[in-house]
């Protein structure tokens, strides 16, 4: 049989159309990924000094069960798999092998620590595995060059320093600073962040630092040392019982200088309540995500889900809600890196998106502040406000403040 002109032509132009139809576009799988999974891991902290940080693998897992009930991703299943490091990186390298050679993972997700994650970057950076997304703070997970396939998500240490930076620079320009560090590369990044926020008036404007190691029993005396020193605006760049003895103890000496303490160092229950909130009043700090525990978000629609998530899926979560939150929108900005990849899942297509995101807005995020990364910035979050601790809570103030992060310096 002939075919006409006319038929012929029609039949080029369907040819043509279903070549490039993106309902008929050919799917691309790497390891992990098939018509009906999508399989990723983590280790995590389940025991061991750190076992309070297991809390955010169940977040996790708990926030993929909700979107497989939902139908999942793209109609594939999400298989999650954690493992118990224990908090050991040694053990975190045996665990991340397994799960990249053995259960061959699509890519890890918010594996909690600077040390683990530090343990496993050359590993799984050499095995063009994605390392997302990360709980820990560091500036070194800001490194697309030398790195690129590993991305933290907690905003930088370095970056929060330079938005107090900012802060002061408008509202205290000639305050006199004391700065007590962590001598470690927490304290050390919090420091060179406020330097460089400084700039050229660093010099002038930071008057006496004094930094402490973890193995001492308290920081009595270096506070004493900086009251000294005539400093009128302190930085306590130190966590959990070390930032409570400093807020305890510039209360102790009757000291009223302007006293910020870092977002890690914010916390109502391992901080606040133990230096007591009577000594507490008016300290400083910032913050990106909501505080669950505040009543202000009850009727916010981000939180609405939130809450709902955790009474159906992680309700032993209620106590600690604030790392849950963390969790939650770890595990929300995953599931957005994934559904960009549509039906090329290659670890390839997943870094490509994952360093594409695009003022992203999560459930817990402050309003104004959203997930950005770009090819040559991997530190999706930036953005902080300030708040002040009233009576027995944090109470915000003043416009969204931006902290640009450095990549890392090897």
């Amino acid at each position: 049989m002939r075919m006409t002109t006319t038929a012929m032509t029609a039949l080029a132009v369907a040819i043509s159309v279903a070549a490039t139809s993106p309902v008929l576009a050919q799917k691309k799988y790497g390891p992990g990924a098939s018509d009906t999974e999508i399989k990723i891991g983590n280790t995590v902290p389940y025991s061991g000094p750190a076992s309070a940080y297991g809390i955010l693998g169940k977040s996790y897992a708990a926030y993929f069960k909700k979107i497989n009930d939902e139908g999942g991703l793209n109609g594939r299943k999400i298989v999650f798999i954690s493992y118990d490091d224990a908090y050991s990186p040694p053990k975190t390298v045996e665990q991340t092998r397994k799960l990249v050679e053995s259960d061959e993972v699509m890519a890890i997700v918010g594996n909690v620590g600077t040390a683990a994650n530090a343990a496993i970057q050359k590993y799984v950076n050499a095995k063009k595995t994605p390392q997302l997304f990360l709980a820990t703070g560091a500036t070194r997970w800001n490194d697309p060059k030398q790195f690129p396939w590993t991305m933290g998500w907690l905003p930088s240490y370095h970056a929060e320093a330079v938005a107090y930076a900012k802060y002061l620079l408008k509202e205290k320009p000639d305050a006199k600073i004391g700065v007590l560090y962590q001598n470690d590369d927490f304290g050390k990044d919090y420091l060179k962040g406020l330097k460089e926020g400084f700039g050229d008036k660093a010099s002038s404007m930071i008057v006496m630092e004094a930094s402490y190691e973890v193995s001492e029993p308290t920081i009595d005396s270096q506070i004493v040392k900086l009251k000294s020193a005539g400093v009128d605006t302190l930085f306590s760049f130190a966590v959990g019982k070390f930032a409570a003895q400093s807020i305890k103890k510039v209360a102790e000496l009757g000291w009223k200088p302007l006293h910020i303490v870092p977002n890690a160092s914010s916390s109502l229950g391992s901080v606040i309540r133990p230096a007591g909130f009577e000594n507490a009043q008016n300290v400083l700090s910032a913050t990106f995500a909501k505080d669950p525990t505040d009543p202000q978000w009850k009727d916010d629609p981000g939180m609405k889900k939130f809450y709902a998530y955790v009474e159906k899926y992680i309700p032993e979560g209620k106590a600690m809600e604030s790392t849950v939150l963390s969790g939650y929108s770890i595990a929300q900005t995953m599931v957005e890196a994934l559904r960009l990849c549509g039906d090329d899942l290659t670890h390839e297509n997943l870094m490509k998106q994952a360093a594409n995101l695009r003022n992203v807005q999560l459930d817990g995020l402050l309003p104004g502040v959203t997930v950005n990364t770009s090819p040559t910035d991997f530190s999706p979050i930036d953005q902080f406000q300030m708040m002040s601790f009233k009576g027995e809570r944090w109470q915000r103030f003043g416009e969204i403040i931006k902290g640009e992060t450095p990549t890392a310096v090897r």
